[in-house]
């Protein structure tokens, strides 16, 4: 997605204008002369102890000044900017009000000179109030018996809208929007001290950055975007004169779903208003006229959705929005986090690889369909940081499910199933609860076994079905009230070591594995590396009370989400180093300043040694036999080590009881990708047997087309010590 919404970078202006700073005097007097014109309540305009509840004058006006102090200096909302790793590829944007700040000299002079031809014609004379703009505006009113014209100047719209946006509460935005003369009277004041603080040119570039235009843009970098496609620098003269003239009422005069004439109307008033102050001349405006708009609308996307099409990156930009309201840093509540994102001007660079997430959503897709109620994911991630580089998922991310398929649990009827369109967070982020993951836990008991100081050649006679010492309630893995689980096939059966337990995956031997380090240990060891309970089955039996008994948690009977089992694996690539899932690189708020909260959070969770035997006995799930290690007859991934090539590769598979989701996690050095397949909306509709081969070549074409380019790294070998124990 190409940042169509990024202002080149310039730098401003400061230079003073006509009429500049002049003293609370001669600003009184002249608002006197007005008031007296007008009709206006002297006493509450020249004397601010009268609206100050009694305060003294002096009191009074310094109230005023520290009011006027806070209006020169109001911020308004900002848009933030995400973007991929490149620092060029847009993500996504996140507003309540897309608005990007743009300094004067960014701005076209003749967009300035339309803006002040439309909305102030005395703007570089009058001080803050123009008084004759008053008194024709009242002759002008009173003759047409209702409002014909406004006599507001830039600068008391400036201060209604900063008014507005400092504004607590409802009643705090109704008191400085509402049409009375106490209102005027406070802009009055209020514009009078802000042009002795600020010049001409700084009132004017606020105003610019804060107005609004229509159809959500909210200053003028946004309506140059909005509705020419263009930066405000580029805007001609036709084109500044139609968006200077939408600012009176924005929807009377909006281009886009009139038949134009009334925008047509006003943009040829503000070309006659250019040539009365001489900012145009009659042939040049006469031009000009005869020119129908010509427009070319753009719609930024917002909050991941939104734009011209559907986001390419939608599933990570949500991911990432999570991850954001997570963060302490960004204030007290979720609530909070997202209102800053939304309104405080960041500029975010996250881990995104677009290269990579191309590949990865290529992938996916090409395996299978959008349109199969079967979702199919990859998660890319990188060792020793934790950053996400890439979310792959067989779905387009979407509010719009008008012409999904049906849904796939029989007892829901015509309800729509959430394919191809969804905006889930299949892969993970939130509180979603996952899905079973099968023989891959696995690797949390012989974690749990090493760090224990068990070797990998630990021999455990291994036969087709072995009755454990875990009590369970009955069911076919139930012999005489203790569980008893069975291979998945005879010929796994004999003497087993952890290299060829892992890479047969022998149900058996882990069974009794577990039994002997104690199961308390495995499900410890799972927490260690990240995973969380969220299911209520799964809080009850990972609780202190009950995890001891849970034997049937090594064959994955637990949920979990694809991105955290993904970073199970990408901890062993580390080498015990656990980093948390992160998605982002850098963080930069509004004054430049990067923060720290972009900065990978990793600690060393496993002793080296442990991690490196671990990785050696998952090389043998997909690579051939080794020198000196036995992995067994076979591995059950050896497709894994044929795809990703001359390098080795580590790994472990899992599906679960009915085939009713396939995984596998692999990882060399420098990446790790973990892939699934199961059905979100029906976790009884089963993936099926034939397919479980599905996600282990996802991840072998996903590493392999990733570190094609890149140089080989082997693992290193563990100690000799850890891998035979004292033989």
């Amino acid at each position: 997605m190409r940042d169509r919404f990024r202002p080149r970078q310039m730098t401003g202006s400061g230079t003073k204008g006509a009429g500049g700073p002049n003293s609370r005097a001669e600003g009184a007097y002249a608002l006197l002369r007005t008031s007296l014109l007008c009709g206006l309540a002297l006493a509450a305009l020249l004397f601010p102890l009268v609206a100050m509840g009694g305060l003294s004058a002096k009191a009074g006006f310094d109230a005023i000044d520290v009011l006027s102090e806070e209006v020169a200096e109001t911020d308004p909302p900002l848009t933030s900017y995400v973007y991929a790793a490149d620092g060029e590829t847009l993500v996504s944007l996140f507003y309540d009000e897309f608005r990007r700040k743009v300094s004067l000299d960014e701005i076209a002079p003749v967009m300035q000179q339309a803006m002040v031809a439309a909305e102030d014609i005395r703007f570089y004379e009058h001080n803050g109030v123009d008084y004759r703009g008053i008194m024709r505006a009242a002759v002008a009113n009173q003759s047409s018996g209702g409002v014909e014209q406004g006599a507001s100047t830039i600068t008391m719209q400036y201060v209604r809208g900063a008014l507005r946006l400092n504004a607590d509460s409802i009643d705090e935005v109704l008191e400085a929007t509402e049409e009375t003369a106490t209102r005027k009277l406070r802009e009055a004041r209020l514009a009078l001290a802000v042009e002795e603080q600020l010049t001409k040119d700084e009132i004017l570039e606020r105003y610019l950055n804060q107005v609004y235009f229509g159809h959500n843009a909210y200053g003028i970098f946004a309506a140059s975007q909005v509705y020419f496609s263009k930066d405000p620098s580029e805007l001609d003269v036709q084109e500044a004169a139609m968006l200077a003239g939408l600012v009176q009422a924005p929807s009377a005069y909006d281009p886009i779903t009139s038949d134009q004439t009334q925008a047509l109307q006003r943009r040829n008033w503000v070309l006659d208003q250019m040539v009365e102050i001489g900012y145009l001349s009659r042939g040049d405006a006469s031009e000009v006229r005869d020119l129908p708009i010509a427009l070319d609308t753009s719609n930024p996307p917002n909050s991941c959705v939104g734009g011209d099409e559907p986001n390419p990156y939608g599933f990570f930009c949500d991911y990432f929005r999570r991850w954001w309201r997570a963060q302490d840093a960004f204030g007290d509540t979720p609530a909070d986090r997202e209102k800053e994102l939304r309104q405080g001007g960041y500029t975010i660079i996250t881990s995104l690889d677009p290269d990579l997430q191309d590949l990865a959503d290529g992938t996916v897709n090409e395996a299978v369909s959008k349109h199969n109620p079967l979702a199919h994911g990859a998660v890319v991630m990188e060792p020793g940081t934790g950053r996400i580089k890439a979310l792959g998922l067989n779905r387009t991310f979407s509010y719009d499910q008008s012409n999904n398929g049906p849904h796939s649990n029989p007892s829901f009827g015509d309800r729509k199933g959430n394919y191809p369109n969804t905006v889930n967070p299949v892969l993970g982020g939130g509180e979603t609860g996952g899905y079973q993951a099968g023989s891959t836990f696995k690797v949390f008991t012989m974690l749990a076994a090493l760090d224990a100081g068990y070797p990998l050649n630990h021999h455990i006679y291994s036969p087709n079905r072995v009755v454990t010492s875990f009590v369970t309630g009955g069911g076919s893995a139930s012999c005489g009230g203790h569980w008893c689980p069975k291979n998945g096939n005879p010929s796994m059966s004999g003497d087993r070591t952890m290299w060829s337990g892992f890479g047969m995956s022998v149900n058996t031997y882990f069974a009794q594995l577990i039994d002997q380090v104690g199961a308390g240990k495995a499900v410890e060891m799972a927490e260690r590396m990240g995973l969380k309970w969220r299911s209520e089955g799964d809080a009850y039996y990972a609780s202190e009370e009950h995890r001891d008994g849970w034997g049937p948690f090594t064959l994955g009977v637990s949920d979990v989400q694809p991105i955290e089992m993904t970073n199970v694996f990408n901890t062993l690539a580390a080498e015990g180093e656990y980093c948390e899932p992160i998605p982002v690189m850098r963080v930069i708020d509004p004054k430049g300043q990067e923060l720290e909260v972009a900065s990978p959070r990793c600690h060393q969770e496993l002793d080296v040694d442990v991690a490196r035997a671990a990785t050696d006995a998952a090389r043998c799930v997909t690579e051939k036999q080794r020198k000196g290690v036995d992995c067994g007859e076979w591995g059950t991934s050896r497709v894994v080590g044929e795809l990703v090539g001359d390098r080795p590769v580590a790994g472990k598979s899992g599906t679960t009881d009915g085939d009713r989701a396939s995984w596998f996690l692999g990882y060399t050095p420098q990446l790790t990708v973990g892939a699934f397949m199961a059905d979100p909306d029906y976790i009884f509709n089963a993936v099926g047997h034939s397919n479980s081969v599905i996600s282990k070549e996802t991840v072998g074409t996903i590493l392999h087309g990733a570190l094609k380019d890149e140089p080989v790294e082997d693992f290193t070998t563990p100690s000799k010590e850890i891998q035979f124990g004292d033989d």
